[in-house]
């Protein structure tokens, strides 16, 4: 077979499909056999300077974007904010009435008299008076019933005159005006005083309408004084004293500085205040101190004073009262009652020394007027305590531990979803509470104040126990309602 010599232009030749034999791309013999391919421009993922971003950020498309999503922000808050509005108004709240200063305010017994040379100086009863206001005012009271002023041995008394041996009318008039100062209200009273007794009078009852004691109660109206009390076994007490009374302080309420005429309950259940009670609470009268134990000469046991509390409250009524103890009581017992007048709806009145948590003839211990300020704070700062509903707890035999001792006592404060649960024994033996006595009630709550001041933190009713005279306050909360 001939071979295919250089004529022939098919042998040995590198051109191919798309070669040529020319310096073009098709037929140059020194063309790389693999082609790379062109590089890419680094200059189009260059990123923008500042000043290309704010031409971009400001162009119409990003301010629409924004202004969209501003938009929808705003709408959204303004959804919730409607939402958790109308919560508010649907859910039931209650609604607490206008209390009058003397339904707030905590008061305070005092004899003038008892000051008298106690230092052996020459300060008067009344100047002394006037250096403890700023402790009083450390302790949370707020009015100040003088007991004692006017001489109670003149016939008839002189109303515009206090007893010498106390002091001068012109430091009286200072501790008036102190008063003003501290915050401090000063009532009169007048209890124990023959008002009708006078030789000129031979009808007695005729005696309140003479001008004299008119122009006598005025006289101290405008010094200041906020208000007057009378005992309900005087004789002069009778629905036309209050009448004429009332008539009187009206001349001088006004607005945030109301004038009262209150009425101490000295006698018992048959008295003629709660005779005519119905009228004379309603009209005239603006406050009805009572005793919260019976009358008796003499100490009642634990278990006789249980008794007399547990008849007290479950005979309370919706009216306002207010509450002190005249009788004498235990030591170890009178703090308990302590926690009882300042927990009670309505007012609470002490006397003189009783805010003192420790014997006095203990001369190593020191005098503590903690629990009392304990007490009141919580009374200042809890609403269940000024406006709530009151509700006894009776106990039945299977709440207690011993069927023997003195059973315990419980009552309940509300306001809203907030409830104050106050616990008394008055016996000298521990109480463990079984946990179903009460099944309506929150299981959990937080200590408030204790007889001791040692009960602090949370607490569960299941596991509670009483000690020994001892009174517990503890507030309790709803499920998942913590305000």
């Amino acid at each position: 077979m001939p071979l295919k010599m250089d004529g022939d232009p098919g042998y040995g030749s590198l051109v191919g499909p798309g070669l040529s034999l020319s310096g073009s791309l098709e037929g140059s013999e020194t063309l790389p056999l693999l082609i790379p391919e062109a590089a890419p421009d680094l200059n189009t993922w260059k990123p923008m300077n500042r000043e290309q971003l704010e031409a971009v950020a400001g162009g119409p498309g990003w301010r629409k974007f924004r202004s969209r999503l501003v938009l929808l922000f705003w709408l959204g808050w303004l959804t919730m904010l409607g939402t958790a509005i109308a919560v508010v108004i649907q859910s039931p709240r209650p609604v607490a009435t206008p209390l009058h200063w003397w339904q707030k305010e905590l008061f305070y017994r005092l004899q003038p008299a008892l000051f008298l040379d106690v230092d052996n100086t020459e300060s008067s009863a009344i100047s002394k008076v006037s250096d403890r206001l700023d402790y009083l005012r450390s302790l949370g009271v707020g009015v100040m019933i003088l007991e004692g002023l006017f001489r109670h041995d003149v016939s008839p008394p002189n109303l515009t005159e206090i007893d010498q041996r106390l002091g001068t009318l012109p430091q009286f008039y200072q501790l008036i005006t102190d008063c003003h100062k501290a915050g401090v209200r000063i009532i009169l009273d007048l209890c124990n005083l023959d008002l009708l007794n006078g030789p000129e009078f031979s009808n007695k009852t005729e005696m309140l309408s003479d001008s004299s004691v008119q122009d006598s109660l005025r006289y101290w109206l405008v010094l200041g004084v906020s208000g007057f009390g009378i005992c309900d076994t005087d004789s002069a007490f009778s629905e036309k004293t209050l009448t004429e009374w009332r008539g009187l302080v009206e001349e001088f309420n006004i607005e945030y500085n109301e004038r009262i005429v209150m009425v101490k309950q000295t006698g018992d259940s048959s008295s003629a205040l709660n005779a005519s009670r119905p009228t004379v609470n309603s009209s005239l009268v603006d406050l009805v101190s009572e005793s919260l134990l019976p009358s008796s000469f003499y100490q009642l046991s634990a278990a006789k004073l249980a008794e007399a509390m547990e008849t007290r409250l479950k005979t309370l009524q919706g009216e306002w009262s207010s509450w002190t103890v005249d009788r004498p009581i235990a030591w170890e017992l009178q703090k308990v009652f302590m926690v009882l007048i300042m927990t009670l709806p309505g007012t609470p009145i002490i006397r003189y020394g009783d805010e003192i948590s420790q014997p006095v003839n203990q001369i190593k211990s020191r005098r503590s007027t903690s629990l009392f300020q304990s007490l009141s704070r919580t009374r200042f700062r809890e609403e269940a305590l000024l406006f709530g509903t009151f509700t006894f707890l009776p106990f039945n035999s299977s709440a207690q531990s011993n069927s023997s001792a003195t059973p315990p006592l419980a009552f309940l404060r509300s306001w809203g979803c907030v409830h104050v649960l106050v616990l008394f024994n008055l016996g000298s033996e521990p109480q463990s509470l079984d946990p179903n006595w009460a099944p309506s009630l929150p299981e959990e709550g937080v200590f408030v104040t204790s007889t001791g001041l040692d009960r602090l933190g949370a607490v569960s009713l299941q596991s509670i126990k009483l000690h020994p005279h001892e009174a517990i306050v503890i507030k309790l909360f709803e499920p998942d309602n913590y305000f």
